[in-house]
């Protein structure tokens, strides 16, 4: 079994998973920063004067001026605009993504269709094999191609 398991990891399958869980936490990084730093600022200066990294509902009966003030306190609160921010980060990171699986596809050529194998029978529209001279199913013979 561990024979196994240091063949399972000299491959380079761990490997490759390693690098591609660092990369994905570094980027997770970079888009979180892009959202909460770069994009919500001005779209909350375009709704008011919003700050959603401070937008919550606080639970409790005293108030809070803003959300660290309330976790200081022990405060149960709802952290709303803690929430959107990170619902921002998942579309762009979504977003992302499917552009780097469509780049690759493309590259790849997995976005091609494959050519038929079959073809349909002129006499009783069954699919049968291209290569085929005498349809299995209603026994026409057919024309070679």
């Amino acid at each position: 079994m561990l024979s196994e398991f240091k063949q399972f990891a000299i491959k380079g399958n761990v490997i490759d998973l390693a690098v591609g869980f660092v990369v994905g936490a570094a980027f997770g990084k970079i888009v979180t920063s892009f959202t909460s730093d770069i994009l919500m600022p001005p779209i909350g200066l375009a709704l008011g004067a919003v700050d959603f990294s401070n937008l919550f509902i606080n639970l409790s009966s005293k108030h809070y001026p803003t959300i660290a003030a309330a976790k200081a306190a022990g405060a149960p609160t709802l952290n709303i605009g803690l929430f959107l921010n990170t619902i921002v980060d998942f579309v762009i990171i979504a977003f992302a993504v499917f552009l780097l699986v469509k780049w690759i596809n493309h590259l790849t050529g997995a976005d091609k269709p494959a050519p038929p194998s079959t073809k349909d029978c002129p006499y009783c529209a069954t699919a049968i094999p291209l290569a085929a001279t005498r349809c299995p199913h209603c026994t026409s013979e057919l024309k070679a191609a």
